[in-house]
């Protein structure tokens, strides 16, 4: 019988958007759990005193809860496979100053993205090559009548177009 290896999605995110601090002191605490077991990042993530390290926590923490959901993964064969932080927008607002004035103030945030991979599993399975071919024929469609012609938007053959 004939098999092929498919790709199996091995990997699971969690995505925090308009946490209220720069991104800069997101790295920081960014930086020391990426490629970390999920229980050693739990611990420094709850030994490390930045204020980063809260909104962080809460992220690993949902994205192990989305690989033990997806993918029935222990969360003992997790690891932080990506983490990355991009600076989100910033909310301005106006401080009032001396005579009538006002100076803005900046509030920067940031979008967090954490990545977990289970190691336990296999990257690739194997899939029947047939069983395959049989659903790609099933899915194409039947109607001989699908193939449109091209029109253009600007020369259509209106009255304009004769000079």
């Amino acid at each position: 019988m004939l098999t092929k290896l498919k790709k199996r999605k091995t990997e699971v995110y969690a995505l925090g958007q308009h946490i209220s601090m720069s991104a800069h002191k997101a790295r920081r605490v960014i930086d020391q759990i990426r490629g970390r077991s999920y229980e050693e990042t739990l611990m420094i993530l709850e030994l490390m005193p930045y204020r980063a390290c809260y909104p962080i926590f809460k992220l690993v923490y949902s994205a192990a809860a989305n690989a033990s959901y997806n993918m029935d993964s222990n969360e003992s064969n997790l690891v932080i496979s990506k983490a990355q932080v991009f600076e989100g927008t910033s909310t301005k607002k106006l401080k009032p100053r001396a005579r009538g004035r006002s100076f803005t103030i900046k509030r920067p945030t940031c979008n967090i993205s954490i990545a977990v991979k289970d190691i336990s599993l296999d990257e690739y399975i194997e899939v029947d090559f047939i069983d395959s071919l049989r659903w790609s024929k099933k899915l194409k469609s039947k109607n001989k009548y699908t193939d449109m012609a091209y029109h253009d938007r600007y020369s259509n053959g209106g009255v304009w177009d004769k000079k």
